[in-house]
């Protein structure tokens, strides 16, 4: 079945990012957010903003979400007149929020129930690569339904990769959001340790980037975001935490025990960042912050 008409639930950072990259693919598209705001930012980036949520979800061939919570995609998979109603052609979701399992797989099935079908498709890459279709994707769901949405996928992402069934897409990003909050703790505080010791952070992150304790929060974040001081990644600290506590959550339905991850965890609740400030806050080890990490 081909694709035409991509609608775009959720217009925030992430979400006009995408949207404007599938314009530019050439798909026409059509957007919501619960900001009437987000309007003139959206037709400015050749998407078509429709004022009710019904209109996006009866007027697709296919749907991109880009939510804040679960409960967020619970509640446009299931708003009335929308998509559990059609019957026209088969929809499938590619949810790139960041949920728990529990709620794609129940989501998925109430939407193959309908004819439709959800792919749990988490992203990497931030708001540049929203804008640029150059995110990393990790997908759950069946087979047939990213066969039937691969263009849209191939638009939005560099990297795609098909982790598993439903469910498995937001576990990968759970597991990589949880080593990303550790690493921004620990490489501020490697920055803190040799800042104290006489060698400024910048000089130490050469060696560190060229060595074996080198990771995306040294590499991109401190440089771009943290030693200038501009805190303007995109990503808040807010929805870190939100997807830190999905995290632990997770470890605690399946008794896994993870000591330094809980200890993690409680740093984040812990922090006096913050939910609206950008999340690489976290890593900054200016003197002024020696106290933000407990």
């Amino acid at each position: 079945m081909e694709i035409r008409t991509v609608g775009v639930v959720g217009l925030g950072n992430m979400g006009l990012g995408m949207a404007a990259t599938l314009a530019t693919a050439g798909f026409t598209v059509l957007g919501h957010d619960i900001s009437p705001a987000r309007r003139l930012a959206a037709e400015a980036a050749g998407v078509s903003f429709r004022a009710t949520l019904a209109e996006v979800l009866r007027g697709a061939d296919a749907l991109v979400f880009s939510l804040p919570y679960a409960r967020d995609v619970a509640a446009v998979v299931t708003a009335p007149g929308g998509l559990l109603e059609r019957r026209d052609r088969k929809v499938v979701v590619i949810d790139t929020s960041t949920s728990d399992p529990g709620t794609s797989r129940r989501l998925a099935a109430r939407l193959a129930e309908a004819g439709h079908g959800l792919l749990d498709a988490p992203v990497s890459g931030g708001p540049s690569g929203a804008a640029e279709g150059s995110l990393t994707m990790m997908i759950g769901g069946e087979e047939a339904d990213l066969a039937l949405v691969q263009p849209v996928v191939a638009a939005l992402s560099a990297k795609a990769v098909h982790v598993g069934p439903s469910g498995a897409g937001n576990i990968a990003k759970l597991v990589n959001n949880m080593l990303v909050a550790a690493h921004l703790i620990t490489t501020g505080e490697a920055m803190r340790l040799s800042e104290a010791a006489g060698l400024p952070a910048e000089a130490v992150l050469k060696v560190v980037n060229a060595a074996t304790g080198r990771s995306a929060i040294s590499e991109v974040m401190l440089p771009r975001w943290v030693l200038p001081g501009s805190f303007d990644s995109g990503f808040s600290a807010g929805l870190m935490r939100k997807d830190v506590g999905l995290a632990a959550e997770l470890a605690r339905e399946t008794g896994t025990t993870l000591p330094l991850s809980t200890a993690v965890a409680r740093l984040w609740a812990e922090s006096p960042i913050a939910d609206t400030e950008d999340f690489t806050r976290m890593a900054d080890h200016r003197s002024a912050k020696e106290s933000r990490h407990g």
